[in-house]
């Protein structure tokens, strides 16, 4: 089998790149395809060149952004991705059940269970766990400069700094019939149901069942802002007055002015409208053969 390792340089655990190399050569994988790049945007072009030489397995080795990039650089090939989760969240990786230690993460490479999963495609960028515009990308656009001295905490810090944010119109159309019109602070589509530091937005989320999961935080001003994010740290997201949930396969919004989107924990420019639809059974992962906490493991 040819192994290609598609690795962002800035990332690391454990033992680091070398480790990993120490690992795969113990594991009879003595020369792979190996490539290393500065920042996880030039990971496409690293993917496509490792399909031509004709890669059998994609180690992909870095956080949510470095696996998105993959993801979408994957396109339509039947290639199975392996994860060594070494960002700061690794949402993808830890909702899969794979850990942050390189050993582990090489076995599930090598000798785990080959899964065909869901991704969202949001205006024709694909993603892995979540799409969101609104409070949720302009508190990771302020978490950017902080995420490597604070960790997740930056998330906390940036989020507290941004609760004055105001909130917009919207109307939203899933699967074609109008479902959401008046004022948000968020809009969130996940193929997932988890958010960094392990919050839980989605409980039947599932990346294997065809659909995605569409929220809004209809919130206006920070006490309710306050208010609804603290249901949903507590689990209990969809028993706040300010949270709305349902599911589909295409998801259309409009909004009365242009605010910022993320994908998987990187934010984007704004937008005043999108579209986001589901491909189904879309990417193949390996996953733990083990492992019981993933939905899309079992």
């Amino acid at each position: 089998m040819k192994v290609a390792v598609v690795a962002h340089a800035g990332k690391t655990v454990g033992g680091g790149l070398p480790e990993l190399r120490r690992t795969l050569a113990g594991a009879g994988v003595g020369d792979p395809l190996w490539t290393e790049v500065p920042k996880s945007k030039r990971a496409p072009a690293a993917v496509e060149e490792a399909l031509e030489e004709g890669a059998e397995l994609l180690i992909a080795w870095g956080g949510d952004g470095m696996v998105r990039r993959c993801v979408n650089a994957l396109k339509d090939t039947q290639v199975p991705l392996a994860i060594v989760p070494a960002g700061t969240s690794n949402l993808f990786a830890t909702h899969l059940g794979i850990e942050r230690e390189i050993g582990q993460a090489v076995e599930v490479a090598l000798h785990g269970e080959r899964r065909r999963l869901d991704v969202g495609r949001f205006d024709g960028e694909r993603f892995a766990v979540m799409a969101g515009a609104g409070f949720d990308a302009a508190m990771i656009e302020g978490a950017e400069d902080l995420k490597d001295r604070l960790g997740r905490a930056a998330y906390v810090a940036a989020g507290a700094a941004r609760l004055n944010s105001p909130s917009f119109e919207a109307k939203i159309k899933v699967d074609g019939t109008p479902w959401y019109q008046g004022p948000a602070s968020c809009i969130l589509v996940g193929n997932v149901g988890e958010l960094f530091g392990g919050i839980e937005v989605f409980a039947d989320a599932r990346p294997d069942d065809g659909r995605l999961d569409v929220g809004v935080l209809t919130s206006e001003g920070p006490v309710q802002l306050v208010r609804a994010t603290a249901r949903t740290a507590l689990g209990s997201a969809e028993r706040s007055p300010f949270v709305r949930v349902t599911q589909g396969r295409k998801v259309r919004v409009k909004l009365d002015r242009k605010v910022r989107y993320e994908l998987d924990g990187g934010d984007r420019r704004k937008v005043k409208s999108f579209k986001v639809d589901v491909e189904a059974e879309a990417i193949t992962v390996c996953v733990p053969r083990s492992a019981r906490g993933g939905n899309g493991a079992r």
